[in-house]
């Protein structure tokens, strides 16, 4: 081996170092975001015990020792001793502002649970999938889709009536939704968007759209809690719609809010959009903001961890029913041509505030 090669090899023998090290530390951050370790910790704002932490958080204080061990060898928490050379342990608000459920838009520490929450669900079907080249049923996921789902309420809770909607279409979609249209959010998972939709706008009539019984059934618990009468759950494909006549030209508005790249027919859905659409109806599309060259990709801050949730679950799904198996990365330029080829116009792709994760590509029935 010559210089060269060796000083490769030690480069590589480093980042491998890390690698190592940073899987682990997301599977304890993982655990220490969904036991609320973190937040105690930020709540108790000093250096302090090992016992303090555990009567706080009234956990194991033998389990929280060992979790803390992970946070300070990773610089996740700072470690210190008092005049009688305990071991304290500070968190500091710097690092709570990205890991604490406070941190709202910023919030970084929720994702932590995604990795683990994967492997837990698909990842002997994953490595099998390698040999068979078939998908992962959507119904081994729940555990998964459950945690995206709360993840998706947080977001729509905080984003979609204030500033998403008054964006779409320069402001014309909200006041036409004010006087009262006809909405269908496609993929609605446990109804979120459309609820909120359906509150915000009681002039206009919602549909929701999902394959997931039990998510249409936590929806339409929530519509009865609320007293809504304007908003209705469908348990429907959005594939199986295209050349449906029962379903043609009867929406002024559809969403899809991170739902097409999982379809395994995707080109079918969204043919089946373009045909419920009213003549000039609008469709915002919200996807994962990635280009859909694999180069492009190389040097974004998130590309391995995107990857490997499309590889662990929106790949697999896709594949289902000898799908596309699109997957989460298809990206901007695959979008774009797949709304052409559809029939759609006037697509336009805009950045989101505040969501660094997904583009909105808005298009047109024509």
């Amino acid at each position: 081996m010559n210089d060269f090669s060796e000083s490769k090899a030690q480069a590589f023998a480093q980042k491998m170092t890390g690698i190592l090290n940073y899987g682990a530390l997301n599977l304890s951050m993982g655990l220490g975001y969904r036991t609320g370790l973190f937040d105690v910790l930020d709540r108790i704002a000093q250096p302090t015990t090992a016992e303090h932490i555990a009567e706080e958080a009234g956990l194991s204080k033998r389990y929280i020792q060992e979790w803390l061990g992970v946070m300070v060898c990773g610089g996740i928490v700072e470690l210190s001793r008092d005049r009688d050379g305990r071991d304290l342990f500070f968190l500091p608000p710097e690092h709570a502002g990205l890991i604490t459920r406070r941190a709202g838009q910023a919030n970084m520490g929720v994702y932590t649970q995604e990795t683990p929450l994967l492997a837990q669900a698909a990842y002997d079907r994953v490595a099998q999938g390698f040999a068979t080249g078939q998908g992962v049923d959507y119904e081994n996921y729940a555990d998964f889709q459950a945690f995206m789902a709360q993840l998706a309420d947080a977001k729509h809770r905080q984003t979609l009536v204030e500033s998403f909607l008054p964006s779409v279409a320069e402001g014309r979609i909200q006041a036409a939704l004010q006087n009262g249209i006809q909405v269908c959010d496609v993929g609605c998972g446990r109804g979120t968007a459309a609820l909120l939709m359906a509150q915000a706008f009681p002039a206009s009539r919602i549909l929701a759209l999902d394959i997931d019984p039990q998510a249409l059934a936590m929806g339409q618990n929530e519509a009865a809690r609320l007293g809504l009468s304007n908003i209705r759950f469908i348990h429907q494909d959005a594939a199986d719609i295209a050349g449906d006549q029962e379903w043609m030209d009867c929406f002024d508005y559809v969403t899809a809010f991170d739902a097409i790249h999982d379809q395994p027919h995707p080109e079918k859905t969204l043919q089946g959009i373009l045909g419920m659409l009213k003549p000039g109806g609008l469709l915002s599309m919200v996807d994962i903001a990635a280009s859909s060259r694999l180069a492009d990709n190389a040097d974004h801050p998130l590309g391995p961890f995107l990857y490997t949730v499309s590889l662990m679950h929106c790949m697999p799904v896709g594949l289902t029913d000898n799908g596309a198996g699109l997957g989460m990365m298809w990206g901007r330029q695959k979008a774009v041509a797949m709304l052409e080829q559809a029939g759609f116009t006037d697509i336009s792709v805009r950045e989101i505030p505040g969501d660094p994760f997904n583009l909105h590509f808005q298009a047109a029935k024509p």
